[in-house]
């Protein structure tokens, strides 16, 4: 189990606004019908920037925000760093699928949305 963790690669967070605000001007974005992502090449000391955002749009109800973003972080902990290209600040916005989706799916359209973007990394674990 220790070895597993070992060969994950650290991911960073994005919690600033003015970082969000900058992928939604300057990023690519993919949507599908659980999520968007926003990507954007960016230097850092990890590998993956990451953010996550779920607003009163998708959902009024807090409970429905807080168990998307946990999906959210659950898809990027289990598939960014074998899916993902190094050097890049990815953002994740929940989407009316996103509580409906089964996980699998979401798996494949993250696949999907980074080859779309080209951020996918040419040699990934299936």
């Amino acid at each position: 189990m220790t070895s597993q963790i070992k060969d994950k690669k650290k991911i960073g967070r994005l919690k600033k606004r003015a970082d969000f605000l900058l992928m939604n001007t300057k990023g690519k974005r993919w949507v599908t019908p659980a999520f968007a992502v926003q990507v954007l090449e960016k230097e850092s000391e990890t590998p993956y920037l990451v953010g996550f955002t779920a607003t009163k749009k998708f959902s009024k109800r807090a409970v429905d925000r807080n168990r998307a973003k946990r999906r959210l972080r659950a898809l990027v902990e289990e598939n960014l760093s074998q899916l993902a290209k190094e050097g890049y600040a990815y953002v994740f916005i929940a989407r009316d699928e996103c509580l409906n989706v089964s996980f699998e799916q979401m798996k494949q359209d993250l696949r999907w949305a980074l080859k779309r973007l080209e951020c996918l990394a040419r040699t990934f674990v299936r």
